[in-house]
């Protein structure tokens, strides 16, 4: 019963919802600029031959899998007083938050890009060469044929994005009002014994999970269809 009216008396509270919308303009914002970056690197990347193809390759994927912890202390470093960044005075901001998730996020949308193009223009590369297409029809050919595993490549950016800890925590501080993201509040109201507040953050994010891998679901059942 404890527990129950807390998630209620959590749901009430206007800082739920305003930690709910910095957490998702932090990782929209640093999906949005993943893609942007990531879609025509790994267009590159997967189309182009060149030396040390291997080496880059090798490169992507262990950065795919790069500890959120680790991505943290490379932007604090960055941005930090003593940094080669720090006059711009983004620590502690919502700005650096975006810049962590957005290096967390960017090497996943480029190495499922990759993967995805590599994978599709054995197949469409010489036929359209052949008809007589240009490099540029050539890549966009390409480009909307795997569609469906790029779009699949951001929805794994976003949730990774909204989902991390290590990196926003360190760049960010948890600030109240201010930093405060919904998976740092939720260890921070752990940690103080407000279970309600941390449930309903928890489902909150759980719903908002659901929801964006829908729309993505929607999309490629979409692209399917026209395809």
């Amino acid at each position: 019963m404890a527990i129950g009216e807390s998630l209620l008396e959590a749901f009430s509270a206007g800082e739920l919802w305003q930690i709910m919308f910095l957490s998702l303009r932090v990782s929209g914002t640093a999906t949005f600029l993943a893609a942007c970056c990531g879609i025509p690197l790994g267009m590159i990347l997967g189309l182009r031959v060149y030396v040390g193809r291997r080496m880059i390759n090798n490169l992507v994927n262990t950065a795919m899998g790069l500890p959120p912890v680790v991505i943290g202390l490379f932007v604090f470093l960055l941005v930090s007083r003593t940094g080669p960044l720090g006059f711009l005075e983004l620590l502690y901001t919502p700005t650096a938050m975006i810049v962590a998730q957005w290096v967390l996020a960017t090497p996943i949308v480029t190495g499922i890009t990759m993967a995805a193009v590599r994978s599709v223009q054995n197949k469409y590369r010489d036929t359209a060469l052949s008809l007589g297409a240009t490099e540029t029809q050539l890549w966009i050919t390409i480009l909307k044929e795997a569609r469906i595993s790029i779009l699949a490549g951001i929805c794994v950016a976003f949730g990774q994005a909204i989902s991390e800890v290590g990196a926003i925590m360190i760049v960010g501080g948890n600030i109240r009002f201010t930093t405060r993201a919904m998976t740092t509040a939720i260890v921070l109201q752990t940690r103080m014994g407000l279970f309600g507040m941390a449930i309903a953050l928890g489902l909150i994010l759980i719903v908002l999970a659901f929801l964006v891998n829908l729309i993505f679901t929607t999309l490629q059942e979409g692209t399917e269809v026209v395809r």
